[in-house]
Order: structure tokens, then C-alpha cells, then sequence
């Protein structure tokens, strides 16, 4: 028992952080895709969605995401926002695991028919 409990202690630990990693991930992913989708409508610019990205992180991250970053840009035809932050680590030393997430769009436009 001795030998095999800080095995298990440890195999515990790595699942929890892998865990929590990966909420972080969707976190950052649900900002991006919300951002993209404010941005990629009709009139707003690719600042509106970027935006929104941070309210959805200020909304939802708390400390499952830490130190984020939202860039949006749009080059007329597609929108992309990119989330990037830190996510909590429970092994000591470990700073925290670098999260990025991005998602793009096709920009709506009102287009006359047959053309």
C-alpha cells in the first residue's frame, strides 16, 4: 500500500489537471465562437465581437481561466477571434497551462440576387 498510494495520488492529481485544462479550453472556445458570431453579422466590426468575447469570459471563466486575451481581426470576407489565457494548475510549480482557442466566420452581406 505504501508503495502503489502515491501512485494513485498522483494518477488523481493529473486527471483533475488534465480535467480542469480542458474546461478551460471550452471556456475559451465558447468566448471565441460567441465573439465570432457578434462579429460576423451584418453591420458590427470585428471590436464588437472581440468584445463580447469579453463579456462571455467575464461571465464565465472565474478562475478556470486566468490572465485571457481576446484578438479579433477581419480581413472583409471571414472574422476570426482568438481567446488565450491561463489555466488553473493544482501541481505545485506548475505556473499554468497555456490555453489559446480560435474560431472564424464568413462576414454577412447583403448581396442583390443573380449577381
Amino acid at each position: 500500500m505504501a508503495i502503489i498510494f502515491p501512485f494513485v495520488v498522483l494518477a488523481t492529481v493529473a486527471v483533475i489537471q488534465a480535467s480542469i485544462w480542458y474546461y478551460a479550453r471550452q471556456i475559451a472556445l465558447t468566448a471565441a465562437r460567441e465573439g465570432v458570431s457578434v462579429a460576423r453579422a451584418y453591420q458590427p466590426s470585428p471590436a464588437d465581437g472581440a468584445a463580447h468575447a469579453r463579456n462571455v469570459l467575464g461571465r464565465t471563466a472565474g478562475d478556470s481561466l486566468r490572465s485571457y486575451r481576446v484578438l479579433a481581426s477581419s480581413n472583409g470576407q471571414r472574422v476570426r477571434v482568438q481567446v488565450s489565457g491561463t489555466a488553473l494548475s493544482m501541481i505545485p510549480g506548475l505556473s499554468g497551462l497555456h490555453v489559446t482557442q480560435s474560431a472564424s466566420g464568413p462576414v454577412e452581406r447583403w448581396t442583390v440576387p443573380g449577381e
